[in-house]
């Protein structure tokens, strides 16, 4: 550029501060900073060897993982199991590690767990404080692989085992085998318990057996103890399963049943054969059928149930002498088999109940498969428990009284989690929006596809929800779950960030983009350990947007938004000459403009406006080519975005 032109821009800029025009000089009372909004380096950390700075995991990247093999017997009487595993570790990482650190969430439950001790004397879902039960692990031997008693050092939901020799990087492996039992709490967190019914105690086992905490290029050891509130990080491996139970009990698991002919009678096993090849539920034991003796095998006081869990990381399972079952094939593009399972007491049936479980479970498993990736798990079991809804690999767990809507929604809800965080596996213990959040955003999808949107039922005015997203008392949704108000976790893990994700999807990045770069997202992290940092990267590299300012202000905080329509003038005051609009944005979080502007003669325009007029302003004023008069400017007309304060979002002419 030559000098004379560069005088002439300067120029122009210095006139036009010094004498603005009247619509632009405007005084605005406004907390929003477009220098904090948008401002660079959101980011902490460069892309490296291990993740890339596109949100892909690096070339590098690299997990641990364990095999388990587990023989556990229940005794119904006293709701003890007795148990042992022996897990097989592969330290892929390219440190030394001179011990182990395992998870030992039933200590949680112990009188001197902290889960325990932090339960307020209020009502809570983790726990009683008045409650006198004391459960937790009795841990009777732990041995390394040649059968030597390994050092060890139990502290609250933690195990430290030591090693001899310190286990070498890149493959090293280790064998480490546990004898404990433990007694099952009848309300376990909202996540395991038992339920006692007509037809005897429905047992949902859950956080059931010691398990490796992660190791990653993240933390370290992940060692955050477990108090109720924030869920599970795991390694992904094999399982090996044996469940020792009274031969009255049926009993299921997220895994693959193998040997059905000496679990189920002849009569059974033909309707499990069955159901595996039908499209509508097939009933293997009845609600009749559960009074009679001859519906389990005769002639034995316990059978032994064997199951195979590949690529998971975790495993639970459920028993009880009351459960109905029934079944259906679930469809899968790859033509791989995997049946849809579901397993309730009588008084869970009827009146648009747990009769049509299966047909939820099925629809919600077909339609995530074909959405996003295919469900990898032979069975789908969905159980019903003292337990409002609680999520493990290819099993979850409802509550029994669930129906109609409220069975379709948790149902569909837990099982969504089957790919966010099961497949997905993310940190829920610190990120409870990246597996709660992300899920109930792909369930407002799966609703709306099930049975011609049965259940159904639009979001709508978003105006009326923003004061309770955005209350300043709020803590923001990148938050532990630990270091949320328990009131306030349905918000900040489930409803605000989901929200967040289709006002993402619908207005500010659109459908097909979104949808690819949340596909690529999961794909990505399949069978992997994203963070925050990976998810944002990924939506952004594969949509094409920079969305700092979204992920700052929706995710990393708890801001604000309030658009106001600050004026409306005509050019030159003839309304056949165009119309000049001004918006402000009065709180700290900016979003995209949407106005309808309708005139004398009836028409209504709708105008949008991206994001970017923020980038440097607090107001922007745009010129819309009206040719007669103006009668009304509408911001925000489908009351999508969330707008706290909706009482300035309409100019009327006078």
């Amino acid at each position: 550029m030559n000098k004379s032109a560069l005088l002439s821009i300067i120029s122009t800029m210095l006139l036009a501060w010094v004498a603005p025009s009247d619509v632009w000089s405007q005084a605005v009372e406004s907390k929003y900073d477009y220098m904090e909004a948008f401002s660079p380096f959101f980011y902490r950390n460069n892309g490296n060897e291990y993740r890339s700075a596109s949100g892909m995991p690096g070339p590098n990247y690299w997990q641990n993982a364990v095999d388990y093999k587990i023989s556990a017997k229940l005794n119904d009487q006293s709701n003890e199991i007795t148990a042992s595993v022996t897990l097989e570790y592969t330290n892929n990482s390219p440190d030394e590690l001179d011990f182990i650190w395992l998870q030992l969430d039933q200590n949680m439950f112990s009188q001197k767990g902290r889960g325990q001790l932090i339960v307020p004397l209020t009502k809570s879902r983790y726990g009683d404080a008045q409650s006198d039960f004391d459960g937790g692990y009795d841990i009777k031997s732990v041995k390394l692989g040649g059968g030597k008693d390994a050092e060890h050092v139990i502290t609250d939901t933690r195990m430290q085992v030591f090693l001899p020799e310190p286990l070498k990087p890149n493959g090293g492996k280790t064998t480490i085998s546990i004898d404990y039992a433990y007694i099952v709490p009848s309300h376990g967190a909202d996540r395991t318990g038992v339920l006692e019914t007509q037809n005897g105690k429905i047992f949902a086992i859950a956080q059931w057996f010691p398990r490796i905490a992660v190791y990653d290029d993240i933390l370290g050891w992940n060692v955050q103890p477990y108090t109720g509130p924030g869920e599970f990080y795991l390694e992904f491996g094999n399982y090996e399963v044996d469940i020792t139970a009274p031969a009255n009990h049926m009993v299921v698991m997220g895994g693959e049943l193998l040997n059905p002919k000496e679990v189920y009678t002849a009569e059974q096993v033909r309707r499990l054969e069955q159901a595996k090849k039908s499209d509508k539920t097939v009933l293997i034991r009845s609600a009749e059928e559960v009074t009679q003796s001859d519906s389990r095998p005769q002639h034995k006081k316990e059978l032994t149930w064997k199951f195979k869990l590949e690529k998971a990381h975790d495993v639970a399972w459920a028993s009880s002498p009351a459960f109905i079952v029934d079944g259906a094939k679930i469809n899968l593009a790859s033509g791989k088999p995997s049946l849809a399972l579901s397993a309730y007491p009588i008084e869970s049936q009827g009146d648009n109940g747990w009769e049509r479980s299966t047909e939820y479970t099925k629809a919600s498993i077909e339609f995530y498969s074909n959405k996003l990736m295919e469900y990898p798990y032979p069975v789908a079991v969905n159980v019903a428990a003292n337990i409002g809804g609680m999520e493990y690999p290819a099993i979850v767990f409802c509550g029994y009284k669930a129906k109609g809507a409220g069975l379709w929604g948790v149902t569909d809800h837990e099982f969504g989690h089957i790919w966010l965080p099961m497949i997905v596996g993310s940190n829920e213990r610190l990120h409870a929006w990246m597996d709660e959040g992300f899920n109930t955003f792909i369930n407002t999808l799966s609703s709306e596809a099930f049975n011609g949107g049965e259940y159904y039922r639009p979001m709508g005015d978003v105006n009326r929800l923003a004061q309770a997203l955005t209350r300043p008392d709020l803590e923001p949704v990148m938050s532990t779950p630990q270091n949320m108000q328990e009131r306030n976790i349905g918000l900040l893990a489930y409803l605000k960030p989901g929200y967040g994700l289709m006002l993402l999807r619908d207005e500010i990045i659109g459908p097909e983009r979104f949808d690819r770069a949340f596909k690529a997202y999961i794909d990505r992290w399949a069978y992997k350990h994203p963070t925050p940092e990976d998810f944002f990267r990924t939506i952004e590299n594969v949509a094409g947007e920079n969305l700092n300012w979204f992920w700052r202000g929706w995710f990393q905080y708890n801001w604000r938004f309030d658009q106001a329509i600050g004026g409306v003038v005509y050019e030159n005051s003839d309304p056949s000459k165009g119309v000049l609009i001004t918006v402000h944005n009065l709180e700290k979080l900016p979003m995209p403009v949407v106005l309808d502007i309708t005139t004398k003669s009836g028409e209504t325009h709708r105008v949008k406006l991206p994001v970017e007029i923020w980038e440097r302003n607090i107001s922007w004023t745009f010129r819309y080519p009206s040719t007669e008069e103006v009668v009304s400017v509408q911001l925000d007309p489908d009351k999508v975005y969330p707008d706290h304060n909706p009482a300035n979002n309409r100019w009327e002419a006078q």
